[in-house]
């Protein structure tokens, strides 16, 4: 069985966010516990599992990902992945239609070679900020927002790029919150640079301390960042700490747009069948 690790929202390799992908050729998932094993094997922040659907369904593939430790509802850096290998070995063409567990998404081939997910906007809402949050990220906190819907993450904006770019939380602290995760942002500091914002994601919870760009925040963002640079709707953001990557984001209303591009870096084979 092929297994590939793709960077996914960069043009290069050894930068974004890597992830696993297994492209499946039966007609379901093996186990659950399979699946989770694999993930813990590959041990990055998701590694993204799907296999074909008749041709008579909803969607064209069937999706998952999983965290060394979890599944989880809702991914974009994984998906980018997977769609970048179905497209590059011929399994796909143009639009791929995924069936995941949060509903339908898109993924579109581009003639550049980028590609687009359509995914949920995510609501955010104001909440104060959660003491042992603001504790363990050692920083001043200007806002805090709930996300709801299939994120589930605190966002929380700073003062400037510099303190996000520099922070240092306590991860410990951070792994007894029973959030999916902490998405810190800030504006940036020359939008000349080709970003609009920056952010960093931490979800310690789920075994990833960082994850370097994190796809399914976007949709979160996007609406964050809209409403505090006049209503814009096309916005890109950069992500990371040490490794980092670009995200281009279109609010569409209740459907956010995502592109970047993927480069495969590692393709092997995986010995153990399910």
């Amino acid at each position: 069985m092929r297994i590939r690790i793709v960077d996914a929202f960069t043009d290069r390799p050894f930068g974004g966010n890597p992830a696993g992908v297994l492209v499946l050729d039966s007609g379901s998932f093996p186990s659950d516990q399979w699946l989770q094993d694999v993930a813990a094997e590959v041990n990055l922040s998701e590694t993204a599992f799907a296999h074909p659907l008749p041709a008579d369904a909803e969607a064209d593939w069937a999706l998952r990902w999983f965290t060394p430790t979890a599944e989880v509802d809702m991914c974009g850096h994984a998906t980018l992945a997977m769609a970048h290998v179905l497209h590059t070995t011929g399994r796909a063409t143009g639009t791929i239609r995924f069936a995941a567990r949060c509903g339908i998404l898109l993924a579109t081939a581009r003639g550049d070679g980028s590609l687009t997910l359509d995914f949920p906007t995510s609501t955010i809402t104001l909440v104060e900020a959660p003491t042992e949050v603001s504790r363990a990220l050692g920083a001043e906190v200007l806002s805090v927002h709930d996300t709801a819907d299939h994120v589930g993450d605190l966002l929380v904006e700073l003062a400037d790029e510099a303190t996000v770019r520099e922070l240092r939380p306590d991860i410990a602290a951070l792994r007894g919150y029973a959030r999916r995760g902490v998405i810190v942002t800030a504006l940036a500091e020359d939008p000349a640079r080709g970003y609009d914002f920056v952010s960093r994601g931490f979800f310690p919870a789920f075994g990833i301390d960082e994850d370097p760009v994190t796809g399914s925040a976007h949709t979160a963002l996007a609406p964050f960042w809209s409403a505090r640079l006049g209503g814009r709707t096309e916005l890109t953001g950069r992500q990371g700490g040490s490794r980092t990557g670009l995200v281009q984001v279109g609010l569409r209303g209740d459907r956010t747009e995502l592109t970047g591009r993927a480069v495969t870096v590692i393709d092997g084979e995986l010995l153990s069948s399910p």
